[in-house]
């Protein structure tokens, strides 16, 4: 029995092994290629044998290759094609074409909450950019990469510095003075976007999402409206953007490793200044060795001889700035299996700045893992980890400030050496450093660690019903420390100043989303939970009276004095989105959420909103013929109420604070007094009534894809209205024995239109032109400030009635009624008084990309501009009253034409150049100037090498880019500096909007990419 048995198990392994092996030897290499109807190859397209798992992806030439029973059937799908099915019978390679159609609206775009919806059923306004476009702009901060390339969004960089501030605003602001930068979400989890790190006596910090890795960005997806954002609570009402990262493939066979290294370098772009005439006042030479002035009102330089001798020329600027150079490394690994994959990289950052000193270092960290642990339950993990340094110069009008003093310094005086014998410095004039005795005894240096861990657990027990629990933190710590020398003209016996910051945020959603489908109607019911919370501690301290020179410790400080702070901000909310689609024909969206807010005051801690949008898919209704024009149409309405908690935490509260000069005046006693302290309540009052603001926005929107998805336009109308606006900082009458506080009271409207065109006017075989063209238009108007107050003071510009957002106040000059100069009895304008002289908000913005496609080569040049409002040219105070400005070359006795204020006659009396132009210095409507630019902000050509001659290679693809950015500018004509768009030298904060003055100019970028993949 055993025997037979035995022999009957044999046979049987047998037979199974005979089949198993017959059936592997009928299994072939099917090949292929897949191209549109133009010939032209689609790569990413996706091929599946009909019945099996298993599927591959098309390579970049439309190629594939996949294992394949003798006969069978293939199906092919790619983005923006109809899907196709192919019958196949033996070893010929099948060439496939497929044909575009309204499937293109069929992808998968990420919304709100990391919910993945098809884009045709959007009944909001989105904008996405890919990953390919974000690394074109060769951008080590992601969101200067999306510049002017968006609709409805500004971006504003601060300075040219290595890792300056940039701001993101999404349909004009939102609060008065409150935060007003948009929403930033990793992954579906909320991260900090901070500037922090700003110079120690003046100028631009960093933003903190210039941790991020653009490599590791697989798109970048901008929610506008309050209906898009509705579903974020309170900080969504300034718009989301939705940062989604790569992953690893599915059956993506061996991991595929991807190494990129880029190399490129900057010129400082220079504003123009004279450079004819030396030191000097009224015409007289001054060496700045035997007499000193801070002026160059000297005589012509190519005539000035001292002692017999040619006095030198020296062009300051040419020679203080130097050739930065910016290192971009990364290599990367993904893969994957039938239930898991995986993608990890890394990338070290080294940028060196046009200011000797001045640099930034990132090292970057990404992981990330999909699993699939049974077939109900999956799980995503993963983890950025950031360490970034950063070398930084002090910016602005401060005395730190090396630009300054290079800026306005004489042509005919040598800065080099910056010491004299006896080791002091060596100075042209009074009350400001040698810049380059700055460049080695001032410095900031900053040192941030940041971990981002996301965890992201998905239930599907039914076909209709999924749970997904995500957690997720943004944790970093950031090490700042300002030092100044011993010999500085501000701080002679040297200053220390040392900021430790701990910052620690927490999120975590509860999501359960319904699907179900009845007739013609397809419905899904979401309702989720959110906690958040963040976590603020601060570590200040600042030391005086170093006891060495050079050593910048703060034991070295002979006074130390230390301050601490710590806040922490909780909310919690409950959220609901309900959506029918009929048909495919019509979509209705509802969504509500409760948010409670521990900013708020207790009676007023929850509150509700939510929206309502409609979506018309008109195109389904048209006639076939019509279809052919029109492939695709919607149009979309919206109404959304969304609540806003902006404001910080502890304003219901009125806290006490240490005693100081500022916050008491009546007393000579220094605290700590004999080893007592003491504090005072604070003069900001604590408002325990406060609620939230409201904002009201309705949103009419239409959306087409024309003549077979050749041409898609987009254009939004929205209306928005904010209430009972948090106003800070309001002034009290001294009798309430407070100074300030804060209130609930402005209103702002804003209106607007955003317009988007893409077009492909020309696709071949192997050429194509790709345009996109956007186009942006904000009407912000502030309604009211607050009961009995008209205006306030937000930083360097003001919130005015009846007026745009961002008015900058100041002296103009005297005028008639007709409009005509007033002049004094010297015949030069004088002081008019102060008033409001334009807004730091432009009229309008857009962009233009274009991108060509030539077989291996591709070539894209963008072009962005904005159009109106001005900024405060402060440079041009110091450079009229210094006579270093270009427009004092002309220096010959003028008869200024306007009125004499004396007689009421036209002015016949002769002025000076330098009485001239150093009267005018004084009154800002002078350094009033156009902020109007148009920017070719970035040209890449790149050289994809064919693939037929990487067989016989480890690569899989080999690509060469060259880039150029910020080639050409064009500047208002009335503009002296060198780029109007950095016009926030003090950062991106509110009150630091439309001030240019003395920061790092914008740089010119020429550089290289080499990318392989193996």
């Amino acid at each position: 029995m055993r025997k037979k048995s035995f022999s009957r198990l044999f046979l049987f392994c047998l037979f199974i092994c005979l089949s198993t092996w017959g059936h592997a030897q009928s299994l072939f290499k099917l090949k292929g290629k897949i191209t549109d109807t133009s010939g032209m190859p689609l790569p990413g397209a996706t091929i599946q044998i009909k019945g099996k798992k298993a599927a591959v992806i098309a390579g970049g030439d439309g190629s594939f290759s996949i294992s394949a029973p003798s006969q069978g059937t293939i199906k092919i799908s790619a983005v923006g094609y109809d899907p196709k099915e192919v019958s196949f019978n033996g070893g010929a390679e099948l060439n496939i074409t497929l044909s575009s159609g309204n499937k293109s609206l069929s992808e998968v775009v990420v919304t709100a909450l990391g919910v993945k919806k098809e884009k045709r059923n959007l009944t909001f306004s989105s904008q996405e950019v890919k990953s390919e476009e974000i690394l074109r702009a060769q951008e080590p901060n992601v969101l200067n990469a999306i510049t002017g390339k968006v609709a409805g969004v500004q971006i504003t960089s601060s300075t040219g510095a290595p890792g300056s501030s940039s701001a993101i605003i999404i349909r004009g602001i939102t609060s008065l003075t409150g935060d007003n930068e948009a929403l930033i979400v990793l992954d579906g989890v909320p991260m900090n976007n901070d500037e922090t790190d700003g110079g120690g006596n003046g100028g631009s910090g960093s933003n903190r999402l210039a941790d991020i890795d653009p490599s590791i960005i697989e798109s970048m997806n901008i929610l506008k409206g309050a209906a898009a954002t509705a579903l974020y609570g309170s900080a969504g009402a300034r718009g989301v953007v939705l940062i989604t990262t790569k992953s690893g493939g599915k059956n993506s066979g061996k991991p595929t490793i991807t190494l990129s290294s880029g190399l490129s370098f900057e010129t400082a772009i220079l504003a123009p200044r004279q450079y004819t005439y030396a030191q000097g006042s009224k015409g007289v030479y001054v060496d700045g060795v035997t007499a000193k002035t801070s002026t160059s009102w000297g005589p012509r330089i190519d005539t000035l001889y001292q002692n017999g001798v040619k006095v030198p020329f020296y062009n300051q600027m040419k020679e203080f700035f130097k050739t930065g150079v910016t290192n971009n490394n990364t290599i990367s690994v993904a893969g994957g299996g039938p239930t898991s994959n995986y993608f990890v990289s890394y990338s070290y950052f080294d940028q060196t700045g046009t200011v000797p000193t001045a640099k930034l270092g990132r090292h970057s960290l990404f992981t990330k893992f999909n699993t699939q642990i049974t077939d109900k339950l999956s799980l995503t993990t993963e983890l950025t980890y950031t360490y970034s340094s950063k070398n930084l110069i002090n910016e602005g009008y401060g005395l730190q400030n090396p630009l300054n003093t290079v800026y306005i310094a004489p042509i005919s005086y040598n800065l080099k050496p910056y010491l004299n014998a006896d080791g002091s410095q060596r100075l042209y004039r009074y009350s400001r450093d040698n810049p380059y005795w700055v460049l080695d005894n001032v410095g900031n240096t900053s040192l941030v660690n940041r971990f981002l861990p996301v965890v992201n657990l998905a239930y599907n027990p039914t076909s209709w019903l999924s749970v997904t629990e995500r957690l997720g933190a943004d944790i970093y710590t950031d090490k700042f420390n300002n030092h100044v020398n011993i010999g500085d003209i501000s701080y002679p016996t040297g200053r220390l100043y040392s900021v430790d910051e701990n910052f620690r945020q927490f999120n975590h959603d509860l999501i359960a989303q319904i699907k179900g489908k009845y007739g013609k109607f397809n419905g899904s019911l979401l309702v989720g939970n959110n906690v958040w919370s963040k976590h603020y501690d601060y570590m200040y301290a600042t030391g005086s009276g170093l006891a060495k020179a050079g050593y910048y410790n703060m034991a070295s400080a002979s006074t130390v004095s230390y301050s601490e702070n710590s806040s922490m901000q909780r909310k919690v909310g409950f959220y609901s989105q309900a959506e029918i689609d009929y048909d495919r024909l019509l979509i209705l969206s509802l969504s509500g959420r409760y948010d409670g807010s521990s900013v708020l005051a207790t009676s007023n801690a929850y509150y509700p909103y939510g929206s309502a949008a409609i979506g018309f898919i008109f195109s389904e209704l048209l006639k076939d013929r019509l279809k052919q024009i029109i492939n695709f149409g919607k149009l979309r309405v919206s109404y959304a109420s969304v609540g806003n908690d902006n404001v910080g935490p502890y304003a219901t509260t009125t806290p006490y604070v240490q005693v100081n000069s500022t916050n008491v005046y009546a007393t000579n006693i220094t605290f700590p007094y004999s080893g007592q302290n003491g504090f005072v309540i604070s003069s900001a009052l604590g408002n325990a009534t406060l609620k939230n603001e409201l904002q009201k926005e309705f949103e009419i929107g239409l959306e087409t894809k024309l003549l077979d998805n050749r041409i898609g336009f987009e254009a939004s109308y929205f209306d928005r209205r904010m209430s009972d606006g948090l106003v800070q900082g309001v002034a009290l009458a001294s009798s309430t024995g407070y100074g300030t506080t804060t209130i609930n009271s402005a209103r702002i409207r804003t209106k607007g239109v955003e317009l988007l065109l893409t077009a492909t006017p020309v696709r071949t075989k192997n050429f194509s032109w790709d345009v996109t063209i956007n186009y942006t238009k904000l009407n912000t108007k502030v309604l009211k400030v607050a009961p009995g107050l008209t205006q306030t003071n937000i930083g360097f510009t003001y919130a005015v009635e009846g007026k745009p957002y961002g008015m900058i106040y100041g002296s103009k000059y005297a005028r008639t009624a007709k409009g005509e100069l007033l002049l004094d009895d010297n015949g030069r304008p004088y002081n008019g008084g102060n008033d409001f002289l334009g807004t730091a908000t432009p009229d309008w913005t857009g962009g233009i990309t274009n991108q060509f496609h030539y077989k291996q080569f591709g070539l894209s040049f963008f072009f962005d501009t904005r159009q109106g409002g001005v900024l405060d040219n402060v440079d041009e105070y110091y450079n009229l009253f210094y006579g270093v400005s270009k427009t004092t070359e002309s220096r010959a006795d003028r008869i200024v034409s306007g009125i004499s204020a004396s007689t009421g006659l036209a002015n016949k009396i002769s002025t000076t150049a330098q009485a001239y132009y150093q009267t005018v210095s004084y009154i800002t409507e002078a350094q009033i100037q156009d902020a109007s630019y148009i920017k070719l902000r970035n040209v890449s050509l790149s050289y994809s090498v064919k693939k037929s001659l990487l067989v016989s290679t480890p690569f899989k693809d080999a690509t060469i880019t060259f880039t150029g950015r910020n080639l050409w500018i064009h500047k208002a004509s009335n503009f002296t500096g060198s780029d109007p768009e950095s016009n926030n030298t003090y950062g991106t904060s509110n009150g630091s909007l439309g001030v240019y003055t003395f920061g790092t100019p914008t740089s010119r970028s020429l550089g290289c990419t080499v990318k392989l993949v193996f």
